[in-house]
């Protein structure tokens, strides 16, 4: 029972936290997938008042759905526009859900004023258009977006299915020759339909949430990995020169670290790579980060000038000086120092690439000094 309690606690947090950038990236392309998939779907939708004018049907109802096709291209034209610059508009995504879902509701609407009462509860095909909305979400990588989708779809509907049958003052106008007797039981069955849609959406975003989370994790100490550098460096340096702050990158590398495999098993070398990840994780400030790139590599993202930075680096390196790792009870500490290159942004490389070549350069250069020593300028 604790063990389910915790996994719902997991579900949850995840589903209602704000995506990391991996997945809000992730999200921007599958909200640009989705605008053309509603432009496609628009334009097709033209050739239907098209049709229903050659079939002969009644000019009234050509006239509205030709109009509503116009209105729905238009719209889909707008947000296709947007979904280009999906990073600059946070809201896009709720915009186009509550479009998505809001629509199909109106043509229901629509069915029941112009068309047929019993038309929006028994017909099948613009019904589905609301799981369909659901659906979509899973490729926006937001798990809020899904129970919103999934929500507003269950009031709306459940609100026609209450106005209906509290409107009506016999039998006779819940039946329909063509669409046959509105039930509440229908209804209440649609309206689960319509929840385990939700459902199901939102474990398949939390899987993929999961997935990417996995993917750019170090499994040994639960730092971000090399992976996660290359996917999340281009928006933190966007971050960086749109707020006008300071950016070192720190590249790190323990000495001599073969040393404490051999002397006291790999097994201590695993807890000597995470006692090194929790000193450095110790100096760490709002919105730093510390990347297991390697064995014994990591990198350090330092909000800070290079001269500040070289100096908490080396305060780190007495820091792990004085507190030597312990093995295990009773066994002889073991000192573990590191030589470490520093790189800044811009003025050493604009691209995470060109400043890992400059701190690399310069961690070479520590490492030919004699190693434990931290270099920030060539020499």
């Amino acid at each position: 029972m604790n063990v389910t309690g915790e996994w719902w606690r997991d579900v949850l947090r995840t589903l209602l936290s704000r995506p990391d950038e991996v997945m809000l990236d992730l999200g921007a392309g599958g909200e640009l997938l989705v605008a053309r998939v509603r432009a496609l779907l628009s334009a097709l939708i033209l050739l239907l008042p098209l049709v229903a004018g050659l079939s002969g049907d009644n000019a009234t109802e050509v006239l509205i759905g030709l109009g509503a096709a116009v209105f729905t291209n238009i719209c889909a034209q707008i947000w296709l526009a947007l979904a280009h610059h999906r990073r600059r508009h946070d809201w896009l995504p709720y915009a186009t859900t509550t479009y998505d879902v809001t629509t199909t509701t109106l043509v229901l609407v629509a069915l029941n004023l112009f068309r047929d009462p019993v038309a929006p509860f028994n017909s099948v095909i613009v019904w589905c258009f609301y799981l369909l909305a659901i659906g979509m979400t899973a490729l926006r990588n937001d798990g809020r977006l899904t129970l919103y989708a999934g929500g507003m779809a269950m009031l709306q509907y459940a609100t026609m299915v209450v106005a209906l049958f509290a409107l009506a003052d016999n039998a006779e106008e819940l039946a329909s020759v063509e669409y046959g007797t509105a039930e509440i039981s229908t209804q209440i069955m649609r309206i689960l339909l319509i929840l385990l849609m939700t459902l199901l959406t939102t474990t398949i975003v939390y899987r993929m949430q999961r997935l990417i989370e996995s993917s750019g994790t170090d499994g040994l100490t639960g730092l971000p990995n090399r992976a996660w550098l290359v996917q999340r460096m281009p928006r933190i340096l966007e971050a960086v020169r749109e707020e006008g702050e300071s950016l070192t990158l720190g590249l790190l590398d323990l000495d001599d670290f073969k040393r404490i495999n051999a002397q006291a098993g790999h097994l201590a070398g695993d807890r000597a790579i995470r006692h090194v990840a929790a000193s450095m994780r110790d100096m760490l400030g709002p919105r730093e980060r510390i990347v297991r790139i390697g064995g014994q590599e990591f990198v350090l993202l330092l909000r800070c000038p290079i001269g500040n930075a070289w100096e908490r680096l080396d305060r780190l390196r007495h820091s792990m000086n004085e507190r030597p790792f312990v093995p295990e009870r009773s066994a002889e500490p073991m000192p573990i120092s590191f030589s470490g290159g520093l790189s800044s942004y811009p003025m050493d490389g604009s691209d995470v690439s060109s400043l890992l070549r400059t701190a690399d350069r310069r961690l070479q250069a520590a490492k030919n000094e004699g190693r434990n020593r931290v270099v920030a300028r060539d020499a």
